[in-house]
């Protein structure tokens, strides 16, 4: 018995952390979204560079999603959504620190 509400409360903390990190992804877009006004008035760039600002992390997050779960099975999902977490929280700081819409596309790709 004690061992099925482990399971469970296992499950139910994945759960948690995968939500939170979903919520990440989808916060990240709006955000950004929300701020291409700005971001085209303090870096610069035409509509073409402000669509590859918020497509350059969709399609990355779309190339890598079949990757990342295979080198979690590989690795270790844990492991694997710990050093995905650092290279996200990398990758926003150097976004939010972009002296130009290059190096903010950059970024965003990261």
């Amino acid at each position: 018995m004690s061992q099925q509400i482990a399971r469970r409360g296992g499950a139910a903390w994945a759960l948690v952390i995968t939500s939170v990190a979903g919520f990440m992804a989808a916060l990240d877009n709006l955000v950004v979204t929300t701020a291409l006004p700005s971001i085209r008035e303090d870096l610069g760039g035409g509509l073409h560079d402000l669509e590859w600002t918020v497509s350059a992390y969709t399609l990355t997050f779309a190339v890598l999603l079949m990757s990342g779960a295979a080198l979690g099975d590989r690795f270790g999902r844990r492991r694997l959504f710990i050093a995905g977490l650092a290279v996200f929280t990398g990758a926003s700081a150097a976004a939010a620190m972009a002296p130009g819409i290059d190096s903010l596309i950059a970024a965003r790709a990261v």
